[in-house]
C-alpha cells in the first residue's frame, strides 16, 4: 500500500466499517508475514483514518480517551501492510510488521496465555520489561 490513500477510499472504507455505539470497532493485529496474532485493540473514526494516511497503525485508547500510535511510548512500531473488515464490517484485521514487541507485558503477543487441562500456562516469555519499554513498571 502507498500512503496515504485517497480520500475516496478512505470514506469507503469508514462507510463499510460499523462501529459500536460508541464509535469504535475492535481491531486484531496481525504479523503480515507469519500470521502470529500480535493484539486487539479498539479503532475510532480518526484512528481509522490515520492508520490508512500514514501507514503506521493508531488506535484509540479508551482509559485515556485519546489517539495513540502504536509504538509512541515504548518504540515497538506497526507499519501496516493490508487492512481488512470483516464481512459484517464489525471487526478490522490489521496485517502489520511489528518492530519488537507488541504487548505492553514485554511479549511478542499479547495471546500468551493458555488454557490447558492443567490450568492457564504461559506460553510466551517476557522479551523486554515493561521497564525498558516505558521508564516505569505501570
Amino acid at each position: 500500500m502507498t500512503y496515504p490513500l485517497s480520500a475516496n477510499t478512505i470514506e469507503k472504507a469508514l462507510a463499510a466499517i460499523s462501529f459500536n455505539d460508541d464509535g469504535l470497532v475492535p481491531a486484531i493485529a496481525q504479523q503480515h508475514d507469519t500470521g502470529e496474532v500480535l493484539m486487539m485493540a479498539w479503532m475510532n473514526r480518526e484512528a481509522v483514518i490515520e492508520t490508512l494516511n500514514n501507514g503506521r497503525v493508531c488506535y484509540f485508547s479508551r482509559s485515556r480517551e485519546k489517539l495513540w500510535h502504536k509504538g509512541e511510548s515504548s518504540g515497538q512500531v506497526q507499519t501496516l501492510k493490508n487492512f481488512r473488515i470483516d464481512c459484517d464490517g464489525d471487526t478490522l484485521l490489521l496485517l502489520v510488521d511489528q518492530e519488537g514487541v507488541a504487548c505492553h507485558t514485554g511479549r511478542r503477543t499479547c495471546f500468551y496465555t493458555e488454557v490447558t487441562d492443567e490450568g492457564l500456562k504461559e506460553i510466551a516469555e517476557v522479551e523486554k520489561s515493561p521497564e525498558e519499554l516505558y521508564g516505569s513498571s505501570d
